[in-house]
């Protein structure tokens, strides 16, 4: 009966969605996963272990695939999916996915560059709906989890209605965690060049992923601790190696666009997000952050004061005491992004995305043992 409670829970929370929410996708999506989950529970709850995988199949039929393919005939989606379209059209175009004078909250694309180029088929096509970007940012995320580990329940992820509504509406933030959990996953086995590639590759598409890169630091530190003649030993090395990798990879994806239009670059990506431009983030989710910057007076600065003691907190604990494990860099990871989406001023509940996948990633699939790096 815990899977009927479950799936019963998630249908609950559907239907509260579309209800409550005033945007179409969101719905559409409400609706018809709140059916599916229906249909989950009704199986799970019947007698026969046989049922459990036909009820999974069939909550990730009705929350995933349906709406998605609902939404895409209707033409409707979340509004990030049009900005990845229009900065891709952009880039193809000018060389800057960033319009040079944003007039309203549409206007703005607050992704870095990388984000774009998963617009590009789109752009390219026209706006067909097979190459609509959600199903690029949807590859990324299922493929990189996919190659990430072995034995992880991609089909229980999926149905999770806080992965399964970004899959089916639009949700930038899915490729980024899938990228990192890839990511940390070849920092856990050692190989330092691979974990720098597919962080850099993370770090151009979003802020949100350049956490990941300390944590990964201090994973391959930590994997062989001892030192040569006093000169830093090969877990050193090998920390170089990585983070040279990333930044060489975020840097070839990055610079070129921004460098195209600097000033465009700084509003979108820098002052927009960090509410420095008249045209405030629609990002306002009742977090305790985004509650001190409207409620108390000084409350931004409290808050951001919080937001740096986390960061800090967490970066003392990588050196106090650094993760020797795929699993346990992704468990830190997860608490490091958790409470810095609880302080920022400016958040969204969807950004949890981040924090529940890593931790069911370190659950169910990141791989434990740990082996020293070569020099």
């Amino acid at each position: 009966m815990g899977g009927a409670r479950w799936w019963t829970a998630c249908a609950l929370a559907a239907l509260a969605l579309a209800s409550f929410s005033t945007l179409t996708p969101h719905r559409v999506w409400g609706v018809t996963a709140a059916a599916g989950y229906a249909v989950a529970a009704w199986l799970s709850a019947r007698r026969g272990g046989a049922r459990r995988p036909v009820a999974h199949v069939v909550a990730v039929a009705g929350a995933v695939p349906l709406p998605l393919l609902a939404l895409l005939v209707m033409g409707r989606a979340q509004l990030e999916v049009d900005v990845i379209a229009r900065s891709a059209g952009l880039l193809l175009s000018t060389g800057s996915p960033y319009l040079p004078h944003p007039a309203g909250a549409a206007d703005f694309n607050p992704y870095l560059p990388g984000m774009a180029v998963l617009g590009i088929p789109d752009a390219l096509s026209g706006g067909s709906p097979i190459t609509d970007p959600r199903l690029w940012t949807g590859a990324v995320f299922l493929g990189a989890l996919a190659l990430s580990a072995r034995g992880l329940p991609l089909l229980w992820i999926a149905a999770c209605p806080v992965v399964a509504l970004p899959l089916a509406v639009g949700g930038v933030d899915l490729p980024v965690v899938g990228l990192l959990c890839l990511g940390l996953a070849s920092a856990g086995r050692g190989e330092a060049g691979r974990a720098g590639l597919v962080l850099g590759l993370a770090a151009a598409l979003k802020w949100t992923a350049w956490p990941a890169l300390p944590v990964a630091l201090a994973l391959l530190v930590a994997l062989n601790r001892r030192k040569v003649q006093g000169a830093p030993g090969p877990g050193a090395h090998a920390a170089l190696r990585c983070g040279a990798a990333a930044v060489a990879t975020s840097a070839l994806l990055v610079l070129p666009a921004a460098l195209r239009d600097p000033g465009a670059f700084a509003t979108h990506v820098v002052a927009f997000p960090l509410g420095l431009t008249d045209t405030v983030s629609a990002a306002a989710s009742p977090l305790p952050g985004h509650l001190l910057a409207a409620h108390l007076p000084g409350g931004r600065a409290v808050a951001l004061a919080l937001l740096a003691v986390s960061a800090l907190g967490t970066a003392a604990s990588l050196c106090v005491r650094p993760p020797v494990s795929a699993s346990a860099a992704a468990l830190r990871l997860a608490l490091g992004l958790l409470m810095a989406i609880a302080f920022m001023p400016a958040s969204r509940f969807g950004y949890v995305v981040y924090p529940l996948v890593l931790a069911a990633w370190a659950a169910h699939g990141a791989p434990g043992r740990t082996r020293e790096v070569s020099p």
